[in-house]
């Protein structure tokens, strides 16, 4: 539950309050705003009554909160979060959506790597994304170079100024990560690894969680809830596709109606992977488009210098050429989205 201070409430009534939620078993999140107190009640609500709580000095309204995910709920935050870097750039809040890309891999050719992050700088991209450690289905495939990957990583950001993300598999890794990289991804094999979940949600950098495949919305915010939780509001949804029947055509089904219902119930900011999403790189531009136009605070894409020669996911992949070619089209409908967005009112 909600409890909205009144505005002439002192110290003394604030800790009274958060005194009761305590003896009750709750946690208790206090926000202090420019005009009321709100504290965030976690616990279980049938052990005290609204009632009571109303009728304590200084409390001027409890509010239930009508989904499970509490943190993540617009009941609780009704404005977008906002997820800002030191260099300017930020995610969500109807900002002008960002743009992820990279290969899939990070692999010892730096020359490769470099030429990806200049053409990604070059098409007006803010992030440079690559796996140090990967999650393979088949034990016998690549699954990264480790530190290595990360070191190359950050040298590609010393030499074009992108903030890097990378996805994190075991909280044993995560303080060697959080030396290297500006944004921690949790994969969609992970989104349901609790245990990791709860380290990262101790970590102070921003974190991207990846919808599983055979996960609810539910499930995808409750995920996030973990993260938050323990104390780790800066999540980043990313929508990558669900488990379907017809994997002739595509990897998966990106969901596209997830990032509308996930704008309406929830306050946190989403990206769409569409090279995930669909396995195909045909289909990468129209996903990405209708991504964009459904709402979503960004795109991420796999692109490589030279995807036959990829040791993962070579088929999902972009080349530069075509990556430029594509994105030129991208930025043009972020242009008119953005523009959209920021245009002021008709005179009446």
């Amino acid at each position: 539950m909600i409890i909205i201070m009144e505005k002439t409430a002192t110290e003394g009534n604030i800790q009274s309050v958060i005194d009761i939620l305590q003896e009750h078993g709750f946690r208790a999140i206090l926000h202090r705003g420019a005009v009321h107190t709100v504290i965030d009640a976690l616990g279980d609500k049938t052990t005290l009554s609204t009632q009571r709580l109303e009728a304590m000095d200084g409390v001027g309204q409890v509010k239930l909160v009508r989904e499970p995910f509490r943190l993540a709920s617009r009941d609780r935050k009704s404005e977008d979060t906002v997820i800002e870097f030191e260099n300017g750039v930020k995610i969500g809040g109807g900002n002008r959506p960002v743009l992820m890309v990279g290969p899939c891999s990070v692999e010892e050719n730096y020359d490769g790597l470099l030429q990806v992050a200049v053409a990604a700088k070059e098409m007006g991209c803010q992030f440079l994304r690559g796996g140090a450690f990967k999650p393979r289905t088949s034990p016998y495939d690549f699954d990264g170079l480790g530190e290595r990957g990360l070191e190359l990583l950050a040298q590609a950001k010393k030499d074009t100024g992108l903030l890097i993300v990378t996805e994190l598999m075991d909280s044993a890794d995560l303080e060697l990560v959080e030396k290297y990289v500006d944004v921690i991804q949790i994969g969609a094999r992970n989104m349901q690894n609790f245990k990791l979940l709860k380290a990262v949600g101790h970590s102070n950098k921003p974190i991207i969680l990846k919808r599983g495949p055979a996960s609810t919305i539910r499930e995808f915010l409750l995920a996030a809830e973990h993260i938050m939780y323990n104390g780790n509001e800066k999540v980043i949804l990313c929508e990558r596709g669900i488990r379907s029947f017809d994997s002739d055509y595509t990897r998966n089904v990106l969901d596209i109606a997830a990032i509308p219902v996930i704008k309406k119930y929830s306050h946190l900011p989403i990206i769409v992977d569409p090279s995930h999403g669909t396995g195909q790189r045909y289909l990468i531009e129209p996903m990405a488009k209708a991504g964009l136009v459904a709402g979503a605070d960004g795109v991420m894409v796999e692109v490589h210098y030279n995807p036959s020669q990829a040791l993962s996911d070579g088929k999902q992949s972009l080349s530069i050429p075509q990556f430029k070619e594509v994105f030129s089209r991208i930025n043009n409908i972020i242009d008119v989205l953005h523009l959209e967005k920021t245009a002021p009112a008709p005179i009446e």
